[in-house]
């Protein structure tokens, strides 16, 4: 019964089994994807198209003074790459055993052990799908270890999102009468713990109590529920080594399982330990782009993922005792700036983070010559920013033992957080060490192009009810057509497509067409430094959507990092709850235009597993199966209620949205 459910799941096709799947390869299958991603490729940007269109003035001058200073970038390395792999963009190249390396091709349709196309390309996206949830899971852990600690008193940090604290306690079903908010978040620590770690089957709690009662029941069919976040990543990887699981659909099945770990584990349950522990943020104006960064100032980048060290680090750093000697040195205070989804995580929590640029624009702020020191701790940081830091004499200073860089100073947790308790004189170490910086830099050039914008920010839920009274309003908005549909716009970036243009274009059709926009992580900061986050943003907005908006809300929302994608999707299910249909009948949409990292397939499959159709400018490693591509794209249709699309032409892949959010808004008789 199972193995049915499976079969009917994978593929809205007929399935071609046995020796008619391998005669289907060896005429035609093979040269077909071959030839598509010759025509894939060809469409990848250069340095010289970046240089010509990216929608961001100042990365253009960038770019254009990091060649003159012999700095090479991202952009630079891309086009030394070219012409990229054909197995590898296709997916059908196997390196999991050392029998190979193995790729399929007409002449070889197998590979050693006989694995095909379709099982080659099944077990290459799983993995990489694995890697995403222990990324995003290891971050998980982060915070909800440090929740945990300050709990019990081993980590000396507050925990500011009381009301937060108490409405989760009440979604997992604890009695928080009696109780302190200590207790309260020790309970609730302990919980998204046991759903990261649990060995031995159970409920997965967190997808119990914050998971609508239609998805888990569709969830439960198709026999996907997961049993914990460590366990399926070791599942997956396990399943998919040499000589295990031979079935291509039996690991997409477990994709699917692996995919809600991710996003119970690695986003939900990351993003209720920061509110809990740092609380929510609220709405507030922030400069943004390179043009902010201020000359005679410490300058301390905070880049990557983690929150706990990074928030003592900004709190040392307002305290008087840092900033009298700051200006000791001859500096005229002490800066912060945010790098990735560290600086999007503290803007809205802290005064002052001046968020920069995403993970790929690394390198671009550090050639500017004006940071003093760079905070790097876990994921988002390329091996690359060493290179331009020991150009500029920037400092750089690793803060996680999974995550060190070679040239780097290292003031980090240990590998079993025996220090956690270290946290303020880690901090205090690394802001003294950013005013030492400051004075062994003096007399270096410092390039700061001119460019920055002011930008609306902190967009929770809590924030939106407040604004509206309720969610009525939007509810009323939608059904009215003043807002044609929501979209969720993230992801990180790819050197693929001219960056960043292709999430503004997107954007741009978007608003023109009274779509409401969504949001965070790496994708935000075009949105944010282009003035999308303004309410200059009305003359890009059709009139309806910005009758809805005046006067004071932006056709852009700011959530917050990338880990507020949980922000966004529960948005969706309380929008859709208000309007009394499922999510998946409502004109929602995921758009990912850019993405790039293992993280970005778990963000788009957990809007579909929503009911969420994603929309993307960058195919994935699929293209080597039709089975498995058509699983991706087409075959959750009927079972989940969404499919994906990739479209190479921002533009047009906007239409698709938009065309796509008018057939749902006819499904529901809405005008």
């Amino acid at each position: 019964m199972e193995r049915d459910k499976t079969v009917k799941f994978a593929s809205s096709h007929q399935h071609i089994h046995g020796n008619q799947h391998h005669h289907h390869h060896e005429h035609g299958g093979v040269n077909d994807y071959m030839q598509a991603v010759a025509e894939y490729r060809k469409t990848f940007a250069s340095k010289q198209d970046v240089i010509d269109n990216t929608p961001d003035p100042a990365v253009k001058q960038l770019i254009l003074h990091m060649e003159q200073i012999g700095c090479d970038t991202t952009f630079d390395r891309f086009d030394k790459q070219k012409p990229q792999c054909s197995f590898g963009l296709a997916g059908v190249c196997c390196k999991i055993c050392n029998m190979g390396p193995c790729k399929v091709t007409p002449k070889s349709p197998q590979g050693v052990c006989g694995a095909d196309a379709d099982l080659i390309v099944a077990r290459n996206i799983l993995r990489s799908l694995a890697g995403g949830t222990a990324q995003h899971g290891v971050h998980a852990r982060e915070v909800i270890l440090a929740l945990k600690y300050a709990a019990e008193g081993k980590l000396d940090l507050p925990i500011v999102g009381e009301d937060k604290v108490k409405s989760t306690a009440t979604q997992f079903g604890i009695d928080i009468n009696g109780k302190t908010i200590k207790e309260l978040a020790a309970e609730i620590a302990n919980i998204l713990l046991a759903d990261l770690s649990r060995t031995v089957p159970d409920e997965y709690k967190t997808i119990k109590a914050f998971a609508p009662a239609e998805r888990q029941q569709v969830w439960k069919n198709l026999n996907i529920l997961p049993i914990s976040a460590y366990h399926e990543v070791f599942e997956s990887y396990h399943r998919t080594g040499a000589a295990t699981d031979g079935d291509w659909e039996n690991i997409m099945q477990q994709f699917l399982r692996c995919g809600l770990a991710f996003v119970f584990t690695g986003v939900m349950g990351s993003a209720i330990a920061t509110d809990s522990l740092f609380g929510i943020g609220k709405r507030a104006t922030s400069k943004v782009n390179v043009g902010a960064l201020k000359k005679n100032y410490v300058n301390i980048a905070v880049h990557g993922h983690l929150p706990v060290l990074v928030s003592e680090i900004v709190n040392q750093g307002h305290n008087e005792e840092f900033i009298k000697l700051a200006k000791e040195k001859g500096a005229n205070g002490i800066q912060f700036y945010g790098i990735c989804c560290s600086g999007l995580s503290a803007m809205y929590r802290y005064d002052g983070v001046i968020p920069l640029s995403n993970a790929v624009g690394a390198e671009l702020v550090l050639g500017t010559g004006a940071l003093d020191l760079w905070v790097a701790d876990v994921q988002d940081v390329f091996p690359s920013i060493m290179d331009v830091a020991k150009c500029h004499k920037t400092t750089v200073v690793t803060t996680s033992d999974s995550a060190r860089l070679p040239g780097a100073e290292h003031y980090a947790y240990n590998h079993d957080h025996s220090n956690i308790g270290e946290t303020t004189n880690l901090a205090k170490k690394i802001v003294t060490r950013a005013i030492e910086s400051f004075a062994e830099r003096r007399g270096i050039p410092v390039f700061i192009p001119p460019y920055e914008v002011e930008a609306e920010i902190g967009f929770s839920i809590e924030y939106i009810k407040q604004r509206f009274g309720s969610l009525t309003p939007i509810v009323e908005a939608l059904k009215s057509g003043e807002i044609l549909g929501i979209v969720n716009l993230v992801g990180c970036n790819n050197p693929r497509v001219v960056y960043e243009k292709a999430i503004v274009d997107v954007t741009e059709t978007l608003l023109k067409n009274n779509v409401l926009i969504l949001t965070n992580g790496c994708a935000s900061f075009p949105l944010l430094k282009l003035g999308f986050c303004n309410l200059s943003a009305y003359e890009k907005t059709g009139a309806e959507l910005k009758k809805f908006l005046q006067p004071d809300l932006p056709p852009v929302w700011h959530m917050g990092e990338c880990i507020d994608n949980a922000r966004a999707s529960g948005l969706f299910g309380a929008i859709a709850g208000v309007a009394d249909y499922k999510i998946k009948d409502m004109p929602f949409a995921l758009a990912s235009p850019e993405w790039s990292n293992e993280k970005g397939i778990g963000a788009a499959l957990g809007f579909r597993l929503f009911g969420i159709n994603s929309y993307h400018c960058v195919e994935a490693p699929v293209q080597g199966s039709d089975k498995v591509m058509d699983f991706l794209k087409q075959g959750t249709k009927e079972t989940l209620g969404a499919t994906m699309t990739v479209e190479v032409d921002p533009v047009k892949l906007a239409d698709i949205i938009i065309d796509n959010l008018k057939e749902k808004r006819k499904n529901l008789g809405w005008v």
